[in-house]
């Protein structure tokens, strides 16, 4: 199932990459979901993908956007694919037999690739602490010299080719066992853009359920590319509300209440920076 919103370029080849490349031992049936685009996309998928089943709905956000299609799911398995990836050859055999490998596996990621050919490091990641988080933002945790402590938000434990378990993968590819979706519960429509899908990786671990990286399986991620340039201020906006509301769920419970306050703040503050470089770059 794939969630759209203006971003008909992408789909299209999103879209294309799955009627290449579909699994070879499983039945597939594609969803797209179109949250509210303005361009041409939903017409496009009506006229050039008649195979695919479109549903249209206002922009309601990508959790509830999903949720729709897994609640009329009847697989045994469900990819949640972004607009902006592409699937090879082999991708989505090697992710399913992963899936299959173990019955404790409740949700599969893949090697998330960039244009360039570089990783997309948020492809494997361990959930934020506030050192790391801090580290991982101002660029410090992002280089091989970090270390592990500071580059703990990308899982710097597992190598880029190492299969393993891992706290959590990227949303842009996330293949559920469907019985752990329906144990587990489906996405938090209270983050209405980003950081649902750490969520939702942390409430499967919580249930029982493991997150594996499986790095045999690679797709495409046009990184932004649905969302190109820097955020729109309502995007900056529910991207910082999903820090807050992801640490207040799993993280300030076991903190004193100074360090929470200092982890809304920083929170608050990177906010508030991140919206003056939009309004000067849209000046430039």
């Amino acid at each position: 199932m794939i969630v759209s919103h203006g971003a008909e370029a992408l789909l299209r080849r999103t879209l294309g990459s799955l009627r290449e490349h579909p699994p070879g031992r499983a039945e597939m049936r594609v969803t797209v979901v179109d949250s509210g685009s303005a361009d041409g996309a939903p017409e496009m998928v009506a006229r050039e993908f008649p195979e695919v089943r479109l549903e249209r709905l206002a922009n309601v956000g990508f959790s509830a956007a999903n949720n729709l299609a897994l609640r009329e799911s009847g697989a045994d398995a469900v990819l949640l694919l972004n607009p902006d990836t592409e699937v090879y050859e082999g991708t989505l055999d090697a992710a399913l037999a992963r899936l299959d490998a173990d019955p404790r596996i409740g949700m599969v990621g893949v090697k998330l690739v960039t244009e360039s050919g570089e990783l997309d490091h948020a492809c494997k990641r361990s959930f934020p602490t506030p050192l790391a988080a801090l580290a991982h933002f101002t660029g410090v945790g992002r280089g091989e010299a970090a270390g592990e402590r500071l580059g703990q938000y990308r899982a710097t434990q597992l190598g880029d080719d190492e299969a393993g378990e891992v706290d959590a993968v990227n949303g842009a590819f996330m293949l559920c066992r469907a019985e752990a979706v329906r144990e587990v519960g489906l996405l938090d429509e209270g983050y209405w853009l980003y950081m649902e899908d750490l969520d939702w990786c942390h409430r499967f671990w919580d249930a029982g359920w493991k997150v594996f990286y499986e790095p045999r399986a690679r797709a495409l991620h046009v990184k932004g590319g649905s969302s190109a340039g820097r955020r729109a201020p309502r995007q900056e906006i529910a991207f910082h509300r999903g820090m807050g509301r992801f640490y207040h769920r799993f993280d300030a419970p076991e903190h004193n209440p100074l360090l929470n306050a200092a982890v809304y703040a920083g929170i608050g503050a990177k906010l508030a920076v991140s919206l003056a470089r939009t309004a000067v770059s849209r000046r430039i």
